[in-house]
């Protein structure tokens, strides 16, 4: 449609004159969607396509007769085109580096994670319908549905963000939405150092258990940083190997180029074609992987894990949630028993023992930080109790004035017993990796 016609064609319908911004925007909104072809939009490339929605959006403004100034144009043109082009009223959020977690309670209620705080903010959507919308746009890109029959629904983003959606009659306020953000890139290790995440000498001994095909098992609770620290120390794999990682909603960035990503598939409407965790990994044994890489462990699949980490994937990790080291035995230890192998207690703990070096407790502390509060290895077990050592704790010594948890990274003074595998697999570590004490304050 010419621009000639359009503003004929607009200026055939009553000014807009009294309304505030949210009325004409949603005005200009449906007057361009009537006159958009929507396919033909999507196989124009995007930049083309924004400049010429653009161009319409200030057709109909200026045929619309409401006296606006420059501000308010640019505000009503950025938000049209976020609606026809993006999230709508998230896209300022998620292009804001600093918010780590987008929580939609309702439309009208929006709360940010910024530096591990919780804050309230003044985005807000129309009505239901308009989230519901959005939260639909987001699903359709990734394969997934959101429906009466299927209320609850788990995605990602493009750029890897993690989304959770849930909606009535399960949701009783209205759609609910959660995005846990992933940044634009991987965070290095050097970087996670500087935040104070962890001290030189805990990576360095990471990083060399990860070289040398050791086992690990990442724990924390929720939003303590699990993924982000998996995707640190998947960084430390060889080129030369070659990983499958399993994941229910695609997050993890691996740098390798020899890299397998699968994804678990929901049941569709009659209930049927879902494809879980447990049948991708069995299937993953048959692709000739190096190591496995689950992005967490949530039931019956824990069992065919161990099994892959004693015959021949060594080095393979993944993640749980729990509050300690040893709750994360525990939690591993009600999974495997989720598969009904019926095994006896003590081979469940022996297969476990055998396949796990090292388990990493990761937290998120009252300041919004996340630490690596221990890092403990396994060294057997003793009677029917898996036995474990710290190699290294942080320890709290308070809260600062500003608010800051203060404490340190501490050695235990224990030489952990897979120095001999370390020395095998060609590396050396200092002796004063086990001895010296990072004060945080």
């Amino acid at each position: 449609m010419t621009s000639a016609v359009l503003m004929q064609d607009i200026q055939a319908r009553p000014p807009a004159e009294g309304v505030n911004l949210e009325q004409l925007k949603t005005e200009v909104h449906q007057i361009l969607l009537s006159k958009l072809d929507l396919e033909k939009l999507a196989a124009v490339g995007n930049a083309r396509a924004r400049l010429a929605v653009a161009t319409m959006v200030q057709d109909i403004l200026a045929a619309r007769n409401v006296p606006l100034n420059a501000v308010e144009k640019g505000r009503i043109e950025t938000d049209i085109l976020n609606e026809v082009f993006g999230l709508g009223p998230l896209e300022p959020l998620l292009k804001d580096p600093s918010v780590s977690d987008i929580l939609v309670n309702r439309a009208n209620l929006v709360y940010v994670e910024r530096r591990g705080i919780l804050e309230k903010t003044d985005i807000q959507f129309r009505d239901d319908r308009h989230l519901l919308l959005v939260i639909d746009r987001i699903v359709s890109r990734v394969g997934r549905r959101v429906d009466e029959a299927s209320p609850m629904v788990d995605a990602r983003l493009l750029d890897g963000s993690r989304v959770n959606a849930i909606i009535p009659p399960l949701a009783l306020d209205g759609p609910c939405l959660s995005i846990r953000r992933f940044g634009s890139g991987p965070v290095s290790s050097d970087r996670l150092v500087k935040l104070q995440t962890l001290s030189p000498e805990m990576l360095q001994v990471l990083s060399a258990a990860v070289k040398a095909r050791m086992s690990l098992l990442i724990s924390g609770g929720t939003g303590a940083g699990k993924t982000t620290f998996l995707n640190i120390l998947s960084g430390f794999i060889p080129h030369k190997e070659r990983i499958v990682t399993i994941e229910d909603a695609a997050e993890l960035q691996l740098q390798q180029e020899n890299v397998v990503r699968l994804e678990t598939r929901p049941p569709n409407v009659e209930g049927v074609g879902g494809v879980r965790q447990r049948q991708l990994l069995v299937n993953s044994l048959r692709m000739r992987p190096d190591r496995i890489i689950i992005g967490e462990i949530r039931g019956e699949e824990a069992f065919d894990m161990l099994q892959a980490m004693n015959t021949g994937h060594e080095g393979s990790m993944t993640t749980i949630h729990a509050n300690t080291s040893r709750d994360a035995l525990s939690r591993l230890e009600s999974m495997v028993a989720m598969a009904n192998v019926n095994l006896p207690e003590r081979s469940i703990r022996q297969q476990i023992a055998s396949a796990i070096s090292i388990i990493v407790q990761v937290s998120r502390m009252s300041d919004g930080t996340r630490k690596v509060t221990n890092v403990s290895e396994i060294t057997g077990q003793e009677e029917n109790v898996i036995s474990m050592q710290d190699i290294f704790n942080f320890t709290r010594k308070g809260i600062g004035p500003d608010g800051r948890v203060m404490g340190a990274f501490t050695p235990s003074g224990i030489r952990p017993k897979f120095l001999e595998r370390l020395r095998v697999a060609g590396i050396t570590l200092p002796v004063e990796t086990f001895e010296r004490v990072v004060d945080l304050g």
